[in-house]
């Protein structure tokens, strides 16, 4: 099962290997699997796979994973694993008093693949577009924390908040705000065609629609020129026809999953590393008082019941307390969580009168069977009737955490504990349509709001972490590994980026040709 993904559309394989991963997929002839054989000349293009392509290219798009999202688009600052900020398209930054406004100054030098120059008035053209037309659990923190964003200058804009907003550079760090262009925006070419400004354009006509999508070196590149001068993204969904790929030199670069890494293992010619890369957990959506999971021991006892450690025996991946780990701010060693004790969700349940409570909860491809096992233990208690309903990519993608169903499972992929509570927990969150929070959850996030970038605020941030956990509104946390596997014969230097907790998180630009 891929932990990770398909939060992308599957699609065909490419036509010029179609036979090779055919052959893989039916058990006929495959290549020879002791590794070393390929013999692949140098090429200035990199081919990666990760199993699927966006169904959308709009910036802040939560169909658009960071692995795509970052060969053609860039974003304002970047972000290392231990919190740092470095300048990327911003070059220098200043809070306003309290943290209540953000002034960045912009790269002078810097223009979109169509041409279209990159200025204060196309972050504004982004911010605007992605906050109020895209939406969604990324555009929608933008919406709830971003009062108005104005161009001071050519090269100068400032975001005004509806709050201290001191973590927001973190945001800017993300899929939240990536930078595309203004002319691509109005036009709605984005859509399909993603238009950024970093060192690969996309090249329709040398894409394959449905399969491959070609992103060729751009000659007016601000930065250093990357290791490779073009990139060809692939779209194999299946893991084994990818595996095939990869040993035979058809491919440079892939995702996969444990059940491959013994082919690899016996293989000379490829390397892998792995990463946690995903945080999974049970979203109680309708939880407004009334709501199918409006009684918070009600919520207290499903995840007694369910016990995310069965879902980690699957592989790749490790189950958590809680969203954030040790070492990251949010992060609050007074929570226990709910550590799957059945016996005490049945106690819990008899207390409680075992009510009757029926639901539906969408499952996607990629995640119907980690889903089932949270369904099953749920079900274990008196009377509880959830029940899965498969959907495809497209309706997963557009309604798992909508609202249309009262429970959910997902990704909550926000770094930091202000963006992740303005994007599930308050009441203008766009992945809370009940709108509800209880005045307790309220009173400790605004305390923690108003403390901004202060010492004070990481321990006010904790406390609104435990305040979430004692609520139940989100349980059965889990967090999965990603696995990228290379051929060494073709690429070097395949490592990860500065970013952390991304899918398929690659440093694009210091990956090189072997032997170039």
């Amino acid at each position: 099962m891929k932990n990770t993904k398909k939060t992308l559309l599957k699609a065909v394989v490419p036509l010029g290997i179609a036979g090779l991963l055919l052959a893989g997929c039916s058990g006929g002839s495959a290549p020879a699997e002791s590794g070393g054989g390929a013999s692949a000349a140098v090429s200035d293009t990199l081919r990666v796979n990760w199993g699927a392509l966006p169904q959308s290219w709009e910036p802040g798009s939560q169909q658009m994973e960071p692995g795509t999202m970052r060969i053609p688009y860039e974003t304002l600052v970047l972000r290392q694993k231990d919190g740092t900020i470095l300048p990327n398209l911003a070059t220098e930054w200043t809070f306003g008093e309290g943290a209540t406004s953000l002034t960045l100054q912009l790269r002078d030098d810097v223009v979109f693949h169509d041409g279209t120059p990159f200025n204060a008035e196309a972050v504004v053209a982004n911010v605007e577009y992605v906050r109020d037309v895209v939406g969604g659990q990324f555009g929608g923190p933008l919406k709830a924390g971003v009062e108005s964003v104005v161009a001071d200058g050519e090269y100068t804009v400032t975001f005004n908040f509806t709050r201290p907003y001191g973590t927001f550079l973190a945001l800017l760090s993300q899929r939240n705000l990536p930078m595309g262009s203004p002319a691509a925006i109005a036009d709605g070419s984005i859509k399909t065609n993603p238009v950024g400004t970093g060192p690969w354009a996309y090249d329709e006509a040398q894409s394959t629609s449905g399969s491959k999508m070609y992103f060729a070196e751009f000659a007016d590149y601000w930065g250093e020129k990357p290791g490779f001068a073009n990139v060809e993204l692939f779209a194999i969904a299946d893991d084994t026809a990818a595996t095939a790929a990869l040993l035979a030199g058809d491919i440079d670069v892939t995702d996969t999953e444990p059940d491959e890494l013994p082919r690899f293992d016996s293989a000379a010619n490829v390397d892998y590393f792995d990463y946690p890369a995903i945080r999974n957990n049970i979203n109680f959506i309708d939880r407004a008082p009334g709501g199918v999971f409006g009684d918070e021991q009600v919520r207290q006892a499903l995840c007694l019941a369910m016990d995310a450690e069965v879902v980690a025996e699957l592989g790749g991946g490790e189950a958590h307390d809680q969203h954030f780990v040790e070492g990251e701010p949010g992060y609050n060693p007074e929570i226990t969580g709910f550590q799957g004790d059945l016996d005490a969700a049945l106690e819990l349940w008899e207390e409680l009168g075992e009510p009757t409570i029926e639901a539906q909860i969408g499952a996607a491809p990629f995640n119907k069977q980690e889903i089932q096992i949270r369904v099953d233990q749920m079900n274990k208690l008196p009377n509880v009737n959830i029940t899965m309903q498969e959907l495809d990519m497209a309706q997963y993608l557009s309604t798992w955490n909508s609202g249309q169903y009262a429970i959910a499972l997902g990704n909550n992929p926000q770094i930091t504990p202000a963006d992740w509570y303005g994007a599930w927990f308050s009441d203008t969150a766009p992945a809370n349509p009940s709108k509800y929070v209880s005045e307790e959850l309220k009173a400790l996030a605004g305390q923690a709001q108003a403390a901004g970038g202060s010492p004070e605020a990481n321990d006010k941030w904790a406390a609104v972490m435990k305040q979430i956990s004692d609520e139940a509104l989100t349980c059965s946390h889990f967090a999965s590994d990603e696995i990228i596997a290379f051929n060494i014969d073709t690429v070097t230097d395949v490592q990860p980026a500065v970013q952390v907790w991304e899918q398929n998180l690659i440093d694009y630009r210091a990956i090189r040709p072997a032997g170039a």
